[in-house]
């Protein structure tokens, strides 16, 4: 065997390994930086919008894994990011409990709300499953309206106690629970249970074929998902130190999905992104004294949809990828 027949060899036996080590140091590189930014954020811009960043994003996050890794879009998420942000604040009000254990009772509340609506919402697909949540979270924004002794009515919730004041420690206070939401939507993803909801999404029919139960899968992921945006809306609670009913309107759940679009559906971290620009962006636009801001970021929803088919975050994947 000659030597250069030998190095070819050599070199194409490399190459299989080198790719999956080239992938994890950028993995490695994307966290480091990713979690750079993330402390860099109440420094470079106001800690109050830097905490809306974060529900937001645990928010878009939830709506993407119903939305990528289950394929079912739904429009009445804010129930449950309002639903937990009341839950949150009345905790916080009657019982005086640290934010974060109000956080995970609001969580909860989330959740466990998620199952009787989720039941009956699985059975269903496409434009009904969308409706349903939405009749659903449309029901529960009129009952928050009604129960004026509890959750206060049009005035909301107001002086939600917080023992750390200042919103730039409370960025900082709040950033582990957000951590750790990414966190449990990162490993639902990449675990098995998650490579069956892919499947499912895909073809619903060959996974009931192979003896998946799909609509438990469903319900399961819909009450995953809820926790999540639960935990968004409880810390958007604490940050804000008050809740209004806008949280539980339908106009809140469209937010989201279009911060999913922007970032990337089916990407996961899309959604981090995508809400730090539209948080940002409508910041700027209410500073500026620009007051049609629904009309930008439904131009923006346009162009992502039209241009950005994959969003930012799967624009950054594909020119990774081909790199």
């Amino acid at each position: 065997m000659s030597t250069e027949t030998a190095v070819v060899e050599t070199q194409v036996a490399a190459a299989p390994t080198e790719a999956p080590r080239r992938r994890a140091w950028t993995r490695w590189a994307l966290l480091v930086g990713a979690l750079g930014f993330a402390v860099y954020l109440p420094f470079g811009l106001y800690p109050a919008v830097a905490v809306d960043i974060l529900c937001w994003a645990l928010f878009a996050v939830a709506v993407d894994l119903l939305l990528g890794y289950v394929g079912l879009l739904s429009f009445g998420h804010a129930a449950f990011w309002g639903t937990s942000a009341y839950a949150t604040g009345l905790v916080a009000i009657h019982w005086g409990l640290p934010f974060p254990v109000s956080v995970l009772c609001g969580a909860m509340v989330a959740a466990a709300l998620a199952v009787p609506v989720g039941y009956l919402a699985v059975k269903r697909t496409g434009i009904y499953f969308a409706m349903v949540t939405l009749a659903f979270a449309q029901m529960i924004y009129v009952i928050a309206n009604k129960w004026s002794s509890v959750t206060g009515g049009e005035n909301g919730l107001q002086s939600v106690p917080r023992a750390i004041t200042d919103n730039f420690y409370f960025y900082f206070a709040a950033l582990p629970i957000v951590l750790f939401g990414l966190l449990l939507a990162w490993r639902i993803v990449h675990s098995p249970f998650g490579r069956v909801l892919v499947a499912i999404r895909d073809n619903p029919a060959r996974a009931r074929a192979l003896g998946y139960p799909v609509h438990r899968y469903k319900l399961l992921a819909f009450v995953l998902s809820a926790f999540l945006a639960g935990l968004g809306g409880g810390l958007f609670a604490m940050g804000h130190r008050f809740v209004t009913l806008d949280t539980l309107h339908w106009t809140t759940s469209g937010k989201a999905v279009i911060v999913v679009v922007l970032g990337g559906i089916g990407t996961l971290w899309g959604g981090v992104l995508g809400a730090a620009a539209i948080t940002r962006l409508e910041d700027w636009l209410s500073f500026s004294g620009f007051e049609q801001i629904g009309l930008i970021t439904g131009a923006i929803f346009v162009v992502a949809v039209l241009v950005f088919r994959r969003g930012v975050w799967g624009l950054f994947q594909r020119r990774r990828t081909s790199v």
